[in-house]
């Protein structure tokens, strides 16, 4: 995937558990099978192994943050941490 794609959208309406959404967020981010469904090898991946798109948009995330709020929140702080610590050009998140 590259880092130049206008916008990615990940729709996180359905999400019921942590592994929906990490299933969700492989597919979507194309991240590679060896990927450990778990926050730690997320934050692996992003700062490694794939690049992040330059705008990911987020849709029905007060779902999420309803049915999983610590994964919600996880997610939010590694993007946040990502622009902050490894991004020379910043990432745009929206949560919708």
């Amino acid at each position: 995937m590259s880092g130049e794609q206008t916008m990615l959208t990940i729709d996180v309406s359905s999400i019921k558990t942590s592994k929906e959404l990490h299933l969700l967020l492989k597919e979507s981010l194309e991240l590679p099978d060896f990927y450990g469904e778990n926050w730690n090898a997320f934050w692996d991946a992003i700062t490694g192994l794939i690049d992040l798109p330059m705008n990911i948009q987020f849709i029905g995330w007060s779902n999420l943050e309803e049915k999983l709020p610590s994964d919600a929140n996880t997610l939010i702080e590694c993007l946040t941490d990502f622009n902050g610590e490894y991004s020379d050009e910043k990432r745009k998140f929206l949560f919708r």
